[in-house]
């Protein structure tokens, strides 16, 4: 069925909207860089998936792959999706999480700075840990 219009018919206004209307303010530009960042997060994904696969296969695909990392190109990859996932990381962990979060205790809810605390009190102990593992 094709809906006609007539010259007194009422039209939808649609306003044009510009296509980078994201960058007019802080909020909606930390919002799009924290979408954007689960791409990099899915390529870290890829590649230690990749570096197991290596690394399970000997120590010469370990190697070949240890130069492959090395490529200007890779490296820089992997330094712009280290700071995406450092943002992803910061921007989940301090800013949402705490919202995101309903913690109930005694019969009432916790407020979102003590669940923020909580959450860095576990990054650190989980960072912690992993220097412990690496360093010895």
């Amino acid at each position: 069925m094709k809906v006609e219009y007539t010259p007194f018919h009422p039209r939808w206004h649609r306003p044009r909207v510009p296509v980078f209307w994201w960058l007019r303010r802080r909020s909606y530009l930390l919002f799009v860089l924290r979408e954007l960042s689960s791409v990099f997060v899915a390529w870290f994904v890829v590649f230690l998936l990749l570096l197991v696969n290596a690394v399970a296969q000997g120590p010469e695909d370990y190697r070949r792959f240890v130069d492959w990392s090395a490529t200007p190109g890779l490296l820089l990859l992997n330094v712009v999706a280290l700071c995406f996932i450092l943002l992803h990381a910061v921007t989940w962990l301090f800013t949402l999480s705490p919202h995101a979060m309903v913690v109930r205790l005694r019969g009432r809810r916790l407020p979102p700075a003590v669940i923020g605390v909580g959450d860095l009190v576990a990054w650190m102990l989980a960072s912690a840990l992993v220097i412990f593992l690496i360093l010895g």
